[in-house]
This record gives structure tokens, sequence and C-alpha cells, in this order.
């Protein structure tokens, strides 16, 4: 029961989306409540012609009202394409408008957040649950209403007409109720099952086709196919069942219509008999009732329809209603980049993983629901110094939290303990885009999105010139860029599977340095370089990085020498701090990391706050 209310209290919440557009959503209602009243007088004209000029042998005036009837169709019918028009056009804003809320609110909230959701589920919320809300608004709700006002309005014409009969149509709304309010239950629970199984399949075609080059190299597309099949037969009995609920639903509500218009043409044939009803009268009773059949029957559409809005509101608001965890403080103030000089201090910083799961059931593992772990403490207590125009390394192991290190100084996680300040000041304290818009990151994983080569190298800074382009161009050996087919203006694949991985990650290396930010976060951003492009990749590092304070995470030996100092993560702490060859000298666990990438070990493997969560586990 409280599930119930709170999915419907969702969809009035969507409907709130219709304020803009509620002076629409009025005249539409009323160009419906005309619309029947002129459904409603073709009948009362029919009983008139009958009763009247054709009873009587009246040719003037039995065209007289045959005009006057097809000038109300010819009304009804242009006040129909006018409303069905301004509906759709106004529950397309409406979708418009939400979707764009949702994806902005996507994109507030945090890197945890992501993680703990499949794409698909998210895909799924934002196309097809939005477009069953669109639906229901446009068609289902106008419908709904008008079909009630009509029932209403005509029940009480037949009974005002013969009332015996006319309370006999008003009972049947007792049998409609009940196979209403069994069906509303059970298609509830299937839609809800539906919409999560469509989530599923979307995951696993966007991830398919996303790795498509593993399971091609590893010839798993059987085994792809059958994981396919197994969540599309699901899918597809879900359907079923929902289309069997529904066909074994709709006659009943026509056989309904159709026993009381029997009921109703037998019992007026008897009244017009004994002269309770003349032949005028029980054509209109006739004629009205039949107007009664498409509301009765399109009640378990509507009903059908409705139960998928809602619980598609209820899918949609399962993330509306997700506060983002990391937002500016009140009070939180602009950082000038003139102002910034690079000073960042860690104080005691503490960083716990929570629970993994973080979605609703129906959006975790392949199960279909969130799966959950223990909280993970990844840092410990981390105290460090970065001084201005600094470069340091940070060394550790794989799973040491040398990535989540890093993801702490752009606000990508907050700290669960201590502080990070710049230039003396909690940076927390600064708004977030400011903030960010004086750092660059360079990920070892370089994300490149199906646009322009220009486009992805602008995105952080997007009023970048020609010439700032071109230098972060040649600062990361992106020359390549130049031979393609259009050059800047090339449009890369998806991911940017069109180009190696050694393109991509110096492009994304260019898009880090562009601008010449005062703080640069490099993790690991050459490891899909040729030893060659590398060492060159480093001598045009070295240059961008006097004056911008830069840390490095560091999986390779050979990136070190980038670094004037070198912090050992180890144990969630800061294990020593010192120059290259002072912890070859003396710290052995440090000597014992180098030597493991050398040999391409365990620091060889990438490292990512997953990675590392699962290695503490581990």
């Amino acid at each position: 029961m409280e599930r119930s209310q709170r999915t419907l209290r969702n969809l009035w919440r969507t409907m709130h989306y219709l304020r803009p557009y509620r002076w629409h959503y009025v005249g539409m209602l009323l160009l419906g409540f005309l619309g029947t009243g002129l459904a409603i007088a073709i009948p009362l004209l029919v009983q008139r012609v009958i009763d009247g000029p054709v009873r009587h042998g009246d040719p003037a005036g039995l065209w007289i009202l045959g005009a006057l009837a097809l000038a109300f169709g010819a009304v009804e019918a242009g006040m129909m394409f006018l409303r069905r028009y301004v509906s759709s056009a106004t529950a397309l804003s409406m979708e418009a408008r939400l979707r764009s809320d949702l994806y902005r609110h996507l994109q507030r909230l945090p890197v945890s957040f992501h993680d703990g959701w499949q794409s698909g589920q998210l895909l799924s919320r934002a196309t097809t649950d939005l477009s069953m809300i669109r639906r229901f608004l446009s068609f289902g709700l106008i419908f709904f209403i008008i079909n009630i006002v009509t029932f209403v309005a005509v029940t009480g014409l037949l009974v005002h007409l013969y009332w015996p009969l006319g309370l006999t149509v008003a009972a049947s709304t007792i049998p409609l109720a009940m196979i209403s309010n069994r069906f509303t239950k059970r298609f509830n629970a299937m839609s809800r099952t539906m919409q999560d199984q469509q989530g599923d399949v979307a995951t696993l075609v966007e991830e398919s086709a996303g790795g498509i080059r593993v399971i091609k190299a590893f010839g798993r597309h059987d085994h792809m196919s059958s994981l396919f099949d197994a969540r599309a037969t699901a899918l597809r009995d879900t359907a079923i069942d929902k289309a069997r609920l529904t066909a074994g639903t709709w006659p009943r509500f026509d056989l309904i219509s159709n026993i009381m218009l029997a009921t109703s043409l037998v019992g007026g044939a008897v009244a017009v008999s004994v002269g309770h009803l003349t032949v005028g009268e029980l054509v209109a009773f006739v004629t009205l009732q039949l107007m009664l059949i498409w509301p009765v029957d399109s009640l378990g559409f509507i009903i059908a329809n409705a139960q998928e809005a809602t619980t598609a509101a209820d899918r949609i608001y399962e993330i509306l209603d997700t506060q983002p965890s990391i937002i500016d403080r009140p009070g939180a103030v602009v950082l000038r980049r003139e102002s910034v000089t690079g000073a960042i201090r860690f104080e005691g910083v503490r960083f716990a993983y929570p629970d993994s799961g973080g979605a609703p059931d129906g959006a975790g593992g392949p199960d279909g629901v969130g799966r959950r772990s223990r909280p993970i403490e990844v840092l410990r207590g981390v105290d460090l110094q970065i001084y201005p125009g600094e470069t340091l390394a940070i060394v550790g192991a794989t799973g040491s939290g040398k990535t989540t290190l890093a993801s702490l100084i752009p606000r990508l996680i907050d700290p669960t303990g201590g502080r990070i300040t710049l230039d003396g000041r909690d940076i927390r304290d600064f708004t977030l885009d400011s903030l960010r818009s004086v750092i660059g990151f360079a990920f070892e994983e370089a994300t490149l999105f199906s646009m322009s080569v220009r486009e992805n190298l602008t995105l952080g800074h997007p009023d970048a010139t020609d010439d700032e382009i071109r230098q972060a161009i040649e600062i990361a050996q992106a020359d390549f860029v130049w031979e393609l087919p259009w050059g800047l203006s090339t449009r890369v694949g998806e991911q940017g599977l069109s180009l190696s991985g050694g393109q991509r990650q110096r492009l994304a290396l260019a898009r880090a340095v562009l601008g010449r930010p005062r703080i640069l976060v490099l993790d690991d951003p050459l490891s899909a370089l040729d030893v060659h492009t590398e060492a060159l990749v480093e001598q045009a590092l070295a240059r961008v990085l006097r004056g911008t304070t830069a840390i490095l995470v560091v999986h390779r030996p050979s990136t070190v020498a980038l670094a004037d100092r070198v912090a050992l993560l180890k144990d969630g702490v800061i294990a020593a701090v010192g120059t290259h060859s002072h912890l070859l000298a003396t710290e052995p666990h440090y000597r014992e990391v180098l030597a493991t990438a050398t040999d391409g070990g365990a620091d060889g493997t990438r490292s990512d706050p997953a990675a590392e969560q699962e290695e503490a586990l581990a």
C-alpha cells in the first residue's frame, strides 16, 4: 500500500512539469467537453427527427435537422483534431523538459552513484520511461477525464430518458470497478518487472557494443549471445504475460458493454410496446448507450497506460530523489585562476568506499538486484604537503589508493575524514566549477566522446585558441590529428574506438594540458605509449610542468623521472616522501614496487577505485 501511494505521488510530481502548459491542458479539456457535448447532442437530434419530421412526414424539418447534425459532426471532428495536436505538442514539450532535468541531475550526481548503476538502466529511464509518461499525459490522462465525464453525462441522460434501463446501465459500473481493480494490481507488478528487464537488455547491448573487440578476441560471441537470449527471453515472457492479462481483461469490459446494450434493446422494445418510450427515444437511448462502448472498451488500455506511466515515474524519481553528495558548500567562493599558487596539503585525509550497491532493486548486478558489500577504507590518514610549482609522484602497489588520492583533488570524491587545502583553504570552500577550472586531469583510461577531435580537446576549455590547441597537441605528441581526413574536425567514433589506445591517451593528455592549468593531475596517462613516444611526451611535459603544481600517479618507473619528489603510499598512509634516489636507497618497499612494475607485475595493472576496492577486499 505504501509503495502504491509513493508511486502515485511520483506520477503527480511528474505532472508538475505540465504547469507551464496548464492553460493548454485546460483548453484541451474544454475542447474535449465541447466535443462530447456535440456528440451527445446528435442522438438527441435524431430523436427529434424521428419523433418529429419522420413521424409527421415533414421533409423540410428533416433537412434542417439533418444539416444541423452534420454541422455538429464537422465541428466535433475539428475540435478533436485541435485537441489531439495540442495535447501531443504539450506532452512532447514536457518530456523534453523532464529529460533535460534528468540528464542535468545525472551530471550532478557523484561518480559513486554511477558506479552503482548499470548504464542501460539509466538509458531506459531517460528514453523508454519518459516516453511512457508522455503517452499517458498526451493521450491516457485526457481520455480518462473525458471518458469519465462522458460516462457520467450519458448515464444521466439515459436515466432521464427511461430510468429503469438507465439505472441498469449505471449498475454496470460495479463489475467494471471490480475487474479494473484486479487488473491494476497485477499489471502494475508486471510493468515494473518489464521496465527493469528492458534496462538489463539495454545494458548488455551497450556493454557488448563497447567490448566487441574483447568478445571477438576471446571467441565468446556464442556465450554473449546466450546471455542476451536469456535476458531477451525473460523480457519476452513478461511482455507476453502482460499481453495475456490485457487480452483477458478487455473482452470482459466489452462483454459488459454488450450485455448492457442487449438489455437496453430488449427492455427498450418492451417499453415502446407498452407506451413508456417513443421510437425516437428508444433510438436516442441506444445511440447514447453506443457512445459508452468506447469509454468502457478503452478503460483497460487507459489503466494499462496509467500503470506504465506511474511505474516509469517511480523509476525516474529513484534518480531525481537521489541527492548529490558532492556540492557547493553554503557560502562557497569562486576560485580565481590568477590567485592560485598551487600549494596543496592533505591533513589526516581518510577515505572509505561506502556500500557498493547504491542502486535499487533491478538496477544492480546480473540478477537484477543491487549488490552490497561492507565499507572499505582505502586511505587511513594521509598527511602530505605539495609545494607550489612542484611535481610530486605518487607510488604504491596496486590497490594502495593512488587513484583515489588523486581523485580527491578535483573533488570527484570527497574525503570521509580530514581535509585537503589549496593555498591554505579547504577546497570545499571553493565552488566546484571554479575549482575544477584550474585543474587539468588525465585519467589512465582515456575517454573520448563521439564528437570532433577539436570538441574533445576543448571539452574543459571551449574558448581555447588555435595556438593553444596546437601547443597542447605538440606537448602530447598527438601530431597524428593533422593526418586525419578532416584534421581537427574529424569525428572520432564512440569512446574514440576508431583510434588506437596510444592515440586516445595522447588526445586525453592534450586535453588535460590545454590552457596550462594551475594544477595538473596525471593518472598514468602514458601507459599505452611506445617507449619512443613516451620519451618525447615526457620531455615536452617536463617543460610544461615548470611552474605548475603536478601530481603524477605513477605505475611505471620511467614516469618517476618527471617528479621533483616521490610519495610512497602504503597501507593507506604516506609511508615515506623524498627524491627517487633517496627512496631507492632507504625504502625496501619502494624498490619492491618499482621492481614489480618493471617486471610488468601487479603495479603494471591499471588502477581505479573499483580495482582498489577489489584489492582491499582480497
